[in-house]
């Protein structure tokens, strides 16, 4: 799945951040898909999603990595190579989370 991603040992054990979207749940915009990254457990939309906050969430942070989270799809990310990454594990999802889409 990965082709040598450099970043792969950015991976950690996350606790999600939010039980959706963190920032769509501020506001109240609705989001079609989350991902959490794999070095602090920011919850953020796809980029399906009118936020795009995952992928705003890599720029503001350089986090590398990110997961398929709703509900966990067993994929990863990476932003700066733009390629999958094989995942360690998968992170648990918390609660139910709200759907919008």
């Amino acid at each position: 799945m990965s082709r040598n991603c450099s970043h792969l040992a950015t991976i950690q054990q996350v606790t999600p951040s939010a039980r959706g979207c963190e920032e769509c749940l501020k506001t109240g915009t609705e989001w079609f898909h989350l991902r959490v990254c794999r070095s602090c457990g920011h919850v953020g939309c796809c980029d399906q999603s009118p936020g795009r906050h995952a992928t705003k969430h890599y720029h503001a942070s350089k986090h590398p990595i990110i997961e398929g989270y709703d509900p966990p799809e067993g994929w990863g990310w990476c932003f700066v190579e733009e390629t999958m990454v094989a995942l360690p594990d998968q992170t648990p999802q918390v609660g139910p989370i709200p759907r919008f889409y």
